[in-house]
């Protein structure tokens, strides 16, 4: 028994010890010394080969690997862990940026195997054991290409492109740009969330589509038709969906191109990953305002030169209506998705209302609901920007809503309620949205719009003329 207590007792003393001596290591930092030791011991039983990634190239052109390997080794936890590093601010507020030092060694894991980076001046030096490298350099070279790309496309600030007027010959530098920051998403939009989770899935789905597309000999594009009246949220609509892809917006004015030919050197001219707009394209097609014939829209929206060069987009095309808009226009391949933007009813009035006031219910909702009943209707911008303008008074926010809807909105709702009964189009996905107009820079836009919320719901319309997608899921009958 005392051969056993004594040796309980030394075990137990040992543990004491061994704790004791892990806590100083960690609280006086002697355990970070004890690694490096540890690893320059280690190196000693191992043979390393060094690659080095120069900044420039022999032509002083600046190195791409170089810019894919530093944005990577600055994602990586262990810059943390260095002894040193660069603080910076980044472009976001509060954002706090750590950067690689010139000396600074970083250590990196991949597939097992211990790789260290050394940041010199214009070089950034790998070592790897000989004995990892043919097993994992490769791949992991590969790695640091995908893992850099998909950060450079999360950091990448968005650009809003509007085409100008070309001069004789010159046809270069058509598009100007500015940042893109509009604020709309699909995460605070007032839109029903199964709409808004139909939307975003043919969205997701379209993305990871390039293989399908191109294995159906398809272009990979997608194109959606937004129609209603004005004041009905298409533009921020654009917006959201331009945010959630994070692509580049390039907004073409059509009065602004001089010929077919123009048009098609604006496409060439557009990069991938981005959303092709042409706003108001009934109102140029009706009154011939613009020096593009309906062939060279219809070859812009589906023609070779668009196969070619229309990859990784998203074409837009805005109209307050379409029924006399030629189905050339409308057909399936030249347009995928039809949504269409109704006037305000009392249902999107109450999602305003708790938008805008924070109201869920009021003594004057009956009254309201009564007047959307005799047919009277505004635009979901109409009646926002009325209870923007009386915030600090729901009470006056309403009265003034009901003002205007006995004047200005008498019979507005009558064109409205029947489209949804008489329309012979496709099946669409409606929404009551409010207007964020004046988001691409057109002239004479009402800055006051930039106020505006959204508002969406869902109808389904059966249709027997086209093919087109259907965010419910469905093809319409015979297609």
């Amino acid at each position: 028994m005392t051969i056993l207590y004594n040796l309980f007792f030394l075990l137990f003393i040992t543990f004491v010890f061994l704790f004791l001596f892990r806590v100083v290591l960690i609280k006086t930092g002697l355990i970070f010394t004890v690694k490096k030791k540890w690893r320059l011991f280690e190196d000693c039983f191992h043979v390393y080969q060094l690659f080095k990634v120069p900044k420039f190239n022999e032509s002083m052109q600046r190195n791409q690997l170089y810019h894919k390997v530093f944005v990577y080794l600055n994602s990586l936890t262990s810059v943390e862990d260095s002894d040193f590093t660069n603080l910076f601010t980044g472009k976001k507020p509060n954002e706090i940026l750590l950067r690689l030092d010139p000396n600074q060694i970083i250590e990196d894991d991949f597939l097992g195997a211990k790789i260290l980076w050394i940041n010199e001046d214009n070089n950034l030096v790998l070592k790897i054991r000989k004995a990892d490298k043919r097993r994992v350099l490769r791949p992991y070279l590969q790695h640091i290409h995908t893992i850099s790309d998909d950060l450079d496309e999360k950091k990448r600030d968005l650009k809003l492109y509007v085409n100008v007027v070309g001069h004789g010959d010159d046809h270069k530098g058509r598009w100007r740009c500015v940042p893109f920051t509009h604020p709309s998403t699909f995460e605070t939009i007032a839109m029903e969330s199964d709409v808004k989770n139909k939307v975003k899935s043919d969205l997701e789905s379209f993305l990871k589509a390039k293989q399908y597309y191109h294995r159906l000999g398809r272009v990979w594009k997608r194109s959606y038709l937004l129609y209603g009246p004005s004041g009905t949220g298409k533009s921020s609509f654009i917006a959201a969906l331009a945010n959630f892809l994070s692509y580049d917006v390039y907004d073409i004015d059509l009065s602004k191109v001089s010929d077919d030919s123009d048009l098609k050197l604006l496409l060439l001219q557009s990069t991938a990953k981005s959303v092709i707009v042409i706003e108001d394209l009934d109102r140029y097609l009706s009154e011939k305002s613009t020096a593009v014939s309906l062939s060279g829209i219809l070859n812009f929206m589906d023609g070779m030169l668009t196969s070619s060069c229309s990859e990784e987009r998203v074409m837009v095309f805005t109209m307050n209506g379409k029924d006399h808009v030629d189905q050339a226009v409308l057909r399936p391949g030249r347009i995928d998705v039809h949504i269409h933007f109704p006037l305000c009813d009392f249902t999107a009035f109450k999602t305003l209302a708790n938008s805008y006031l924070g109201l869920k219910d009021h003594k004057l909702f009956p009254q309201v609901e009564e007047i959307f009943q005799n047919g009277s209707s505004l635009s979901p911008a109409e009646i926002g920007e009325l209870m923007i303008a009386n915030r600090n008074s729901p009470s006056r926010a309403l009265k003034s809503v009901i003002h205007a809807l006995q004047t200005d909105g008498d019979g507005r709702g009558a064109l409205n309620i029947g489209r949804r009964s008489t329309e012979n189009g496709p099946r669409k996905l409606s929404g009551e949205m409010g207007e964020g107009s004046g988001v691409f820079g057109k002239e004479g836009a009402n800055a006051v719009k930039e106020f505006k919320k959204l508002y969406g719901l869902l109808r389904v319309k059966s249709s027997r003329k086209s093919q087109s997608f259907d965010l419910n899921g469905d093809r319409k009958e015979g297609g």
